[in-house]
């Protein structure tokens, strides 16, 4: 792609999440939105592959769907309370709506079809943005409108996506599926606490946008898509493949790593909401996600398959590990002791 093409739709891509995180009117919020979504198109298709046109088709629809349903609930809203702010959401359809827009967006269940398939057809950069940057503006507007919020239905929704991202993502041999299945997981977990604790959602995206990026680029060095490729990674950049397995790990939450702090606050505030039996349910499903995750560490660090080669050297790949991938590997993994400091930021 031209990169004066690449630098205005990244621009774009800025201006959009910008519009909508700092604006209260309904109509700011879903401008940013819209522009958001056509500066990604191109970056989805930009490869000419059927895949990834089809990607693009089945992104464009359903979000321009859900901005649709965001547009008519803020209507019906304003219609009812004569204001266009998006913190005063009182109206019962408009709430019902707007969540139902919301979980299209950021593909929670039951709305997740499009996400797996998308993130499947396009490179990993636009997987990246696609995983991380693309759900900031929906989750900020669920942030503004937590108060407005259904308990039950959110309950529901993020018990449901923690299910499916850990079960769906069992059986998977693609990489970016794979990823698309645990963002579905991590999205429950932040669903079940945003009313709750809206700015432990907040703590909980931004790790797990610090911990994807630090995966999605070091697949995009190592070139690795499947996994029978990830099997033999090992042997082009040793020392990056065991960073991997450290931020994967990470990524499933095990201690004492990074993303073990979101998992381990969340449950203990959803025991202070006396909700025990909900974060008994879903810490048992994350050990679902558990199970794939372990598969791709060991897949990238511990098995080396059978290899003819009697000088691995020559595999090795002369790319070597660039300062921002060690510098996200190191915020992945050692941020546990700082926790202290973050749960006073918060």
């Amino acid at each position: 792609m031209n990169p004066h093409a690449t630098l205005i739709f990244s621009l774009s891509l800025l201006l959009g999440t910008t519009i909508t995180i700092s604006s209260n009117h309904w109509m700011m919020a879903w401008i940013g939105l819209e522009i958001n979504t056509l500066a990604i198109l191109p970056l989805i298709s930009k490869s000419h592959h059927p895949r990834a046109i089809e990607a693009a088709i089945k992104y464009f629809l359903v979000q321009a769907t859900a901005s649709t349903l965001v547009l008519f609930s803020s209507t019906i809203n304003a219609w009812s309370t004569g204001q266009w702010d998006i913190t005063q959401l009182n109206h019962p359809m408009s709430s019902l709506l707007l969540t139902t827009a919301i979980a299209m967006k950021l593909g929670l269940v039951p709305f997740h079809f499009w996400f797996p398939e998308v993130l499947q057809g396009s490179s990993l950069t636009t997987a990246l943005l696609l995983s991380t940057m693309m759900k900031f503006p929906p989750i900020t507007i669920l942030f503004l409108t937590s108060s407005s919020l259904n308990p039950a239905l959110m309950t529901t929704m993020a018990i449901a996506s923690a299910t499916l991202g850990g079960w769906m993502g069992l059986n998977q041999t693609q990489v970016r599926k794979i990823m698309a299945f645990s963002s579905i997981s991590h999205l429950g977990w932040m669903a079940i606490i945003i009313i709750y604790n809206p700015k432990l959602t907040l703590l909980t995206f931004y790790l797990y946008t610090l911990m994807t990026a630090t995966v999605f680029l070091t697949l995009n060095t190592t070139k690795t898509l499947k996994l029978s490729t990830m099997m033999i990674s090992w042997t082009k950049a040793p020392m990056l493949n065991a960073t991997l397995m450290l931020t994967l790990l990470s990524l499933a939450g095990l201690p004492p790593l990074t993303g073990f702090l979101p998992k381990w606050l969340i449950i203990q505030e959803l025991t202070k909401q006396e909700m025990t039996t909900t974060a008994t349910t879903i810490a048992v499903l994350s050990l679902l996600g558990l199970f794939f995750y372990l598969r791709l560490a060991y897949y990238s660090t511990i098995t080396l398959p059978p290899n003819s080669m009697n000088h691995m050297k020559q595999w090795h790949i002369k790319k070597p590990m660039t300062s921002p991938i060690a510098i996200l590997t190191s915020l992945s993994t050692l941020l546990l002791p700082l926790s202290p400091m973050i749960l006073t930021a918060i």
